[in-house]
């Protein structure tokens, strides 16, 4: 018989209520009435049960127009991230004896370390002159901080795609082209799974590169649009918590059908096979 961890499984379960709470309490609060938000109970259940405030929460932040704007940014740095992060770590992986190619995969490794508020300022200068303070350029900045991580897992996998493969294709009479388009970049499935659902994630999220680069308040993503209208959420909780969830619900629902390509992307990633 197999023995329990059971240290390992209290720590996950501490680990899972500190998720699990919270989300409860934000459920709840979300479906209750404005008198019974501010009653001091979260954790209580909505009596009587309420829409009211997914309402109000829809009318007040223009959600239609705040969820656009962000699923547009999501899917442009998504879309971008995977397939320049799989241009990018093709190269380096079937050029590694090449010192530029090593190099630049080292350069990638160090913009790793390079957080967001370091370079806040000159980026808002940049795409401010070049005419990029809206969502496009939201997304150019997003994809290149999420470049180099991106990198690092894809070439972790290609390491693990016999050259034979791509030998074969070229015998065939396949370029360059053809061969990482037809061979390697289907073959790179799980990892996209996973490179995509990082991206997703960091791009939905991100309040700070929305807030400081787009300058019309109109084109703003969902959580900068929580900011703006925080203030007359000040008493309406369940307003509020209401637009949390409606606003966390894509990110949350995205990674549960993705999850298991995302863990089977790193585990084939860490393995060289």
């Amino acid at each position: 018989m197999e023995r329990v961890n059971r240290s390992g499984t209290v720590i996950l379960l501490l680990c899972s209520v500190t998720v699990l709470l919270p989300l409860y309490a934000t459920i709840s609060m979300a479906f209750k009435t404005g008198e019974q938000a501010v009653d001091g109970n979260a954790f209580s259940l909505p009596m009587p049960f309420s829409v009211q405030g997914f309402v109000d929460a829809w009318t007040l932040t223009r959600f239609p127009v705040g969820f656009a704007m962000s699923l547009l940014v999501t899917a442009g740095t998504v879309i971008a991230t995977i397939v320049l992060a799989a241009f990018a770590s093709y190269a380096i992986v079937r050029n590694w004896d090449r010192r530029l190619f090593r190099w630049s995969f080292f350069y990638l490794l160090g913009a790793m370390f390079i957080p967001f508020p370091v370079v806040a300022l000159p980026q808002i200068q940049l795409t401010g002159r070049l005419g990029l303070d809206n969502p496009l350029g939201v997304i150019l900045l997003a994809t290149m901080f999420q470049l180099s991580f991106s990198v690092l897992l894809f070439t972790a996998f290609l390491r693990s795609i016999p050259l034979e493969l791509e030998e074969s294709a070229r015998i065939d009479g396949a370029s360059t082209w053809q061969t990482f388009w037809q061979l390697i970049f289907p073959l790179l499935a799980p990892m996209s799974a996973t490179v995509g659902i990082f991206a997703f994630l960091y791009a939905w999220n991100d309040f700070m590169m929305p807030s400081l680069i787009i300058s019309d308040p109109a084109l703003q993503t969902l959580p900068v649009r929580q900011k703006l209208f925080q203030d007359q959420f000040s008493s309406d909780y369940n307003v509020a918590f209401a637009s949390y969830l409606m606003a966390m619900a894509p990110a949350i629902v995205a990674y549960l059908f993705t999850q298991r390509w995302v863990m089977e992307g790193v585990t084939q990633g860490a393995v060289k096979g």
